[in-house]
This record gives C-alpha cells, structure tokens and sequence, in this order.
C-alpha cells in the first residue's frame, strides 16, 4: 500500500511539473500575440573596393616580384588619392604550383601568386579616381564594387522600432475586433537581417578606360535596407 501511494505521489508531482511548462510553455489566456516585419533604409556611408593581385612566372619568386611591383603601383594609386596604403586590407596570400597536367608526371611548370585587396573608402568622390588609375596601373584584372554601412546598430534599432510598431498595431486591431482592451507588452523576440552589400558590376582594365566616363556616372548608390522581424505577447484587459 505504501508503495502504491509513493507510486501515486510521484505520476502528480510529474503531472504539475508539465501542467506548469505547457503553462509557461503555451498560449497563455487572455493574451494575444503577433508578429510583423519592419524596416529601415537609409544612404550607404561606405564604398568597398576589392580586387585582386595576381601573378604567374616560372619560379615562385619571379612570380612574388611580379606580386610586389603590382602592390607597390596599387599603395602608389593610394597615396596619389591621400589615401594611407594601410587602409586597404589583404584577405588572403597564397603561392600555388601550377601543374602541366598532360604531362603524365603533372610536372610543375609555373607558380601563381595571388592576394585579395579590399578598400572602405568614406569619401565617395575617390571612386571613380582609384578604380580608373588601378585598371590602368594594370594591378588587378577586374574589380568589384559595393556600398554598405560602416556601423548597422542605429539601423537595426530604427528597423526594430518600425517592426514592433506594426507589431502593437494589429495587437490593438484584434483586441478591437473582439470587444477588450489592449494592455500591456508581456513578451518578445526580435531577429534582424541586413542587405548592407549591394554590388556593383564588374569592372574591367581597358586601355581607353580613361578617356570615357564611367556607366554608372551621376548614379546614386542604392540604399542600405535593415530588416526586423519581431513576435510579440501583449496582455488583454
């Protein structure tokens, strides 16, 4: 009988402790909730340059030196704009074989030096300057360019007000609709999700580069959208 009892005892004590998450867990009465999306645009204050430097020669040093004199014309086509060399930043460095893979012994027939080269630029009149003078300083083959936002935080908070304001509307259109009265936020969550890159097409060397303005002259950069989802309780009085 006793164990019986303790047997009894122990299923309730369970019994209340799912009784309390589906409670904390689930709809919770006299409640509704929502969720709604918002949004924030805003003028790009960055411009991305990136590139890359690349050379191939038959030893990995002559291909090193043919590396160097391109990243010596590119710090030369920075400080020509009073832009600092150490602004721009390098991704990644590599040296690679190159393989002669007809040869049944893939003999190795070259090396390639690669590194990629990215540049924020504040000033937006340097563009066209630095992207003209490094196609014809031969540095890169092509070049990508994006515009984006150096810091994202004011625009996320603005985005999450927009989506939370949205959130409180249909809240208090529901509540309306069925005769009560909205009251307080009880919970949220919030998720937010940048667009803050938008590429440029590529741009390639070509030797007449200089005497034709650019396809995208007098163009405004595209703005930089943040998104916010927010899903909200809000009591029901």
């Amino acid at each position: 009988m006793k164990s019986a009892t303790v047997t009894l005892f122990a299923v309730l004590a369970l019994s209340n402790v799912l009784l309390g998450q589906a409670s904390a867990f689930g709809p919770q009465p006299n409640t509704v909730t929502v969720g709604a999306d918002g949004k924030f645009e805003t003028a790009p204050d960055t411009a991305l340059i990136q590139f890359n430097i690349s050379a191939q020669a038959d030893t990995a040093k002559d291909a090193y030196d043919q590396a160097a004199k391109q990243a010596e014309a590119t710090r030369q086509v920075l400080r020509a704009n009073g832009i600092d060399p150490k602004a721009a930043e390098i991704g990644f460095f590599s040296v690679n074989p190159q393989y002669d893979w007809k040869n049944p012994k893939h003999k190795v027939v070259g090396y390639q030096v690669t590194t990629s080269v990215s540049l924020k630029l504040k000033d937006f009149s340097k563009i066209g300057p630095v992207t003209q003078q490094l196609a014809d300083a031969s540095v890169s083959d092509s070049q990508s360019l994006s515009y984006t936002l150096d810091s994202t935080d004011d625009a996320k908070t603005k985005a999450v007000a927009d989506a939370y304001k949205r959130a409180r509307a249909s809240a208090q259109s529901m509540a309306s609709a069925s005769g009560r009265t909205l009251g307080e936020l009880s919970s949220a969550s919030v998720d937010t999700f940048e667009n803050v890159r938008v590429m440029a097409p590529m741009m390639m060397k070509h030797a007449a580069m200089s005497e034709q303005a650019a396809p995208t002259a007098e163009f405004s950069p595209q703005n930089v959208t943040v998104s916010a989802h927010v899903n909200a309780v809000f009591s029901l009085k």
